[in-house]
């Protein structure tokens, strides 16, 4: 073991805790600085779910430029979970900030989100209808080093239940038409940003942002990500620290993208948050394998299965996190003279 490993403190979920007062005028005052100084603008949106990372960031924004300068938009669509709407508009009255119901059924609709999407479904279960309603799932990283396939689960209007595999056309054409989702949501974002001179707070924690877990030019597109530092347990110490309600510092994480109930865990994440958040914290600081499995009630041969996995997701999210590349190979937004 190296020295740097030897002064490690032991691997506990201690190791993630943090001083929220503190860190709340961190974030404050980098909000302030980026928003008001660097980019001139006179305030924020932020699209409210009803989730935990919105709400904080929500929160937040009233904390660093005051209610008056907080713009709220709530934006539910056909499938959203039937609690999504309440939760969203009562962190936005719970914070005191102008906010606007957009259901964007209408535009996704129109974009023939719903269409296709169902049309990809039945590439693997033709029997699929408008009525039905589905998700999507993938086994747990944890059980086996198989490779990992996702399956459609589909509820039947008379409440049966089946599990089909999605073969890599009916995958792709499922998440391609869900990313509308994403995307019209951060179309109306920018208007609403533009008409009033404001900038745009993403929401994505760590784990999110580090494993890919937004839509390219969707949710992932944003002026600032003030909490893309925080870890899913911190996002949450947080929210009890800022007096957010308790309904929604006691909600479990869900995707709330499709018409089954869904949790992150079993669409992306290895883990439930808050183990993945641990393995995911002790693989940055070099803990080993063993040390970070008893932690957590893994094994070894466990923890290094969701690592691999992790790996996986960052090449994938490279993709995700990259600008536009020019000609000369730099970033778009690079500011260096060409070669």
């Amino acid at each position: 073991m190296t020295g740097s490993k030897m002064s490690h403190p032991a691997f506990s979920p201690d190791l993630l805790q943090i001083d929220c007062a503190a860190e709340t005028a961190r974030i404050c005052d980098f909000m302030v600085q980026t928003v008001l100084r660097n980019f001139r603008k006179k305030g924020v949106v932020v699209a409210l779910s009803g989730g935990i990372d919105s709400s904080v960031v929500g929160a937040l924004a009233v904390r660093a430029f005051g209610k008056e300068r907080v713009f709220g938009l709530l934006m539910p669509e056909r499938d959203s979970s039937a609690d999504t709407l309440s939760l969203s508009r009562g962190v936005a009255e719970h914070l005191g900030i102008r906010f606007e119901l957009e259901d964007i059924s209408g535009m996704l609709d129109a974009a023939g989100c719903y269409k296709r999407r169902d049309d990809a479904i039945r590439r693997v279960a033709p029997e699929y209808t408008s009525e039905c309603r589905s998700k999507i799932s993938l086994p747990s990283v944890t059980d086996s080093n198989e490779y990992r396939l996702f399956s459609v689960v589909i509820r039947f209007p008379d409440g049966s239940q089946v599990t089909r595999k999605l073969d890599l056309q009916a995958y792709l054409g499922v998440v391609a038409a869900t990313n509308f989702k994403q995307r019209c949501r951060k179309m109306l974002e920018y208007y609403h940003a533009d008409r009033l001179n404001y900038a745009v707070s993403g929401t994505p924690n760590k784990l999110e942002y580090d494993q890919g877990f937004f839509v390219k030019l969707g949710d992932g597109a944003a002026d600032i990500k003030p909490i893309a530092h925080l870890y899913k347990t911190q996002v949450y110490a947080m929210a009890r620290h800022l007096g957010l309600p308790a309904e929604i510092c006691n909600r479990t994480p869900t995707t709330d993208t499709y018409s089954l109930p869904q949790t992150q865990e079993e669409f992306y994440f290895s883990l439930p948050y808050d183990k993945m958040d641990l393995v995911l914290l002790g693989k940055e600081d070099g803990y080993p394998a063993e040390e970070i499995g008893r932690a957590i009630g893994l094994s070894a041969e466990q923890v290094e299965r969701v690592f691999r996995d992790i790996e996986a997701k960052r090449r994938m999210a490279s993709y995700l996190h990259s600008p536009p590349i020019l000609l000369d190979g730099r970033p778009a937004h690079s500011t260096a003279a060409p070669r």
